[in-house]
């Protein structure tokens, strides 16, 4: 009698556990996800690591290719109790004279006033959320840096992606390795593009082993088989051509620049341009929507009218009159002066149809189709749709 019951008992518990899955599975099926326009439901967490990759000998430090990195990731409601992440918790060792010398030089405005300024939604070192998240690997532009698009990196995060970014050593702002600041070598930009799409592809290589338990704070998050390689300005280069060589990655998303080919046609693309962007010029803006022009696969063109070259960047967090997409400016083909889009609204208008996008394609969410085929600030941008199946 005691054995049956038991085995009652047993039984029962695997019926309502089973029943609390198939719930909990519909749920998750039938639930919408976040809206884009808003940020996710997670807090953010925020890490710095150094990888190095020992099959390949930088050209200029004459070491082993190593790569200073950032992490965003969705981090546990604990985080939301933590001190947000300042600009000079980027700087491994702190701040110094050289370094001090070298932000103020890009921001055109002190060191002081760039800590004091700057803003992020991250918790550095916060615990990493229990689930596991689609990774988004960042490369930053020519002369730029890990950190420079962290009103995106975040967003992103709090919708439920891993998002690592890594210092192009020899073409970052500047990268400190073992206490020596190296400072982007412009004698070093062709070997730079060799180098940034392998680097990209050892991080997923990397990302793949912390999945594993090569980190144990990571072990079980980082979903690698839904991976984008995403990027600005050169980095949109370093994106495309990483794309090209392995097709692991599942989708592209370049801000603010791309190569004169591809080869890789089939991959879905998001694409993004100023109108009045003067660091990639006529030429270089002919280029992105020439890219969108011959892709055959799902291709999504974002332009920016009153958009320019550092609208893609956190610039705006630390110099509102820093230009070419920041502040005041002038038409390019009559001079006439004008205001770029505002911050608030060109960082809504990335980050939203990022995660639209994102979330279609690597986390098959498609009620973003809705959202996608759609421009939603027809006044400000332009949008351009291809090769989209869905039409919900």
């Amino acid at each position: 009698m005691r054995l049956r019951t038991i085995t009652s008992i047993i039984l029962l518990i695997g019926t309502v556990a089973s029943l609390a899955w198939a719930g909990a599975a519909r749920q998750t099926e039938n639930s919408k996800p976040p809206d884009p326009l808003s940020a996710g439901p997670f807090p953010v967490g925020v890490t710095t690591t150094t990888l190095v990759d020992t099959a390949r000998t930088d050209h200029f430090t004459q070491q082993p290719r190593t790569l200073v990195t950032e992490i965003w990731y969705p981090a546990q409601d604990q985080a939301r109790r933590m001190p947000k992440n300042k600009f000079s918790d980027f700087i491994p060792g702190g701040r110094t004279p050289e370094i001090d010398e070298l932000i103020a030089k890009t921001y055109k405005t002190s060191a002081a006033e760039v800590d004091k300024l700057y803003w992020n939604e991250a918790h550095r070192n916060a615990p990493v959320r229990a689930g596991r998240f689609p990774l988004v690997i960042f490369s930053h532009g020519n002369g730029g840096s890990r950190h420079q698009n962290t009103f995106w990196c975040d967003y992103l995060a709090s919708h439920g992606y891993i998002l690592v970014s890594p210092d192009h050593t020899g073409n970052a702002r500047w990268t400190v390795l073992d206490g020596k600041v190296i400072p982007s070598q412009s004698g070093e930009r062709l070997n730079s593009a060799k180098d940034r799409p392998l680097d990209v592809c050892f991080l997923l290589d990397q990302m793949i082993r912390w999945d594993q338990g090569g980190d144990p704070r990571f072990a079980g998050h980082i979903d690698t088989d839904r991976a984008a390689v995403t990027g600005m300005s050169f980095g949109s280069f370093t994106a495309h051509w990483a794309a090209d060589r392995d097709p692991r990655f599942k989708a592209v998303v370049a801000m603010s620049g791309a190569p004169p080919t591809h080869a890789n046609l089939t991959v879905p693309s998001l694409r993004m341009l100023g109108t009045e962007d003067r660091t990639l010029g006529v030429l270089g803006n002919t280029l992105i929507r020439a890219n969108h022009a011959t892709h055959t696969g799902p291709s999504f063109l974002l332009e920016l009218k009153d958009g320019g070259h550092y609208s893609f960047t956190d610039v705006f967090k630390v110099n509102k009159t820093f230009g070419d997409g920041i502040g005041a400016g002038r038409r390019r083909d009559t001079n006439e002066p004008f205001e770029f889009t505002a911050m608030e609204l060109t960082y809504k208008i990335i980050n939203s149809y990022s995660v639209a996008f994102l979330g279609y394609y690597l986390k098959d969410q498609k009620e973003y189709a809705t959202f996608l085929n759609k421009n939603h600030w027809p006044d400000t941008m332009l949008w351009g749709v291809k090769g989209m199946v869905d039409k919900h």
